[in-house]
């Protein structure tokens, strides 16, 4: 078999293994404990739903390998916050002062030439790499950059 590493945004609650059984309707097997601690984890990115009420693919996992496969995105790294934004979430660092701040990634596109040199050197559409763009406290959008504070930081978080 290969070796391989994953990222995924879930969403998660502390569950038990026989409030997860009794949730699919399932009977608890004989030689499992109902009592052990684990996670309802539900997928969101792209799995079928599988269980009325939700939304993406629902499984469970028991605490210890819940606990070394996620990170809560509270208090996360940088490195969490670009999964985040290549997911399409929006991000912000807790310690921003601005209010309503928020990062969000871009996709590669183009856009039509706004000025005689852009006409004349990319013709009517200007291609653009992706990026990430940030909402100011003015409600203006402006391409943002990382500074060392920002990459070595410990309290980005997911903006709903």
């Amino acid at each position: 078999m290969g070796l391989y590493i994953g990222t995924k945004i879930v969403q998660a609650k502390p569950m038990n293994r026989l409030e997860y059984n009794q949730l699919r309707g399932w009977e608890l097997p004989a030689d499992e404990d109902g009592s052990d601690e684990g996670y309802l984890v539900e997928y969101t990115d792209g799995g079928r739903a599988n269980v009325p009420g939700f939304e993406g693919y629902v499984s469970w996992s028991p605490r210890d390998v819940f606990a070394r496969a996620y990170r809560s995105y509270v208090g996360a790294s940088f490195g969490v916050a670009i999964v985040a934004l290549q997911a399409g979430l929006k991000v912000a660092r807790e310690g921003w002062n601005g209010k309503g701040m928020f990062l969000y990634y871009v996709g590669e596109n183009s856009y039509p030439a706004q000025t005689d040199a852009a006409k004349e050197h990319f013709g009517d559409m200007v291609p653009y790499r992706a990026y990430i763009a940030m909402k100011t406290v003015d409600n203006e959008v402006v391409p943002w950059v990382a500074s060392q504070t920002d990459i070595l930081a410990e309290d980005w978080l997911v903006v709903i």
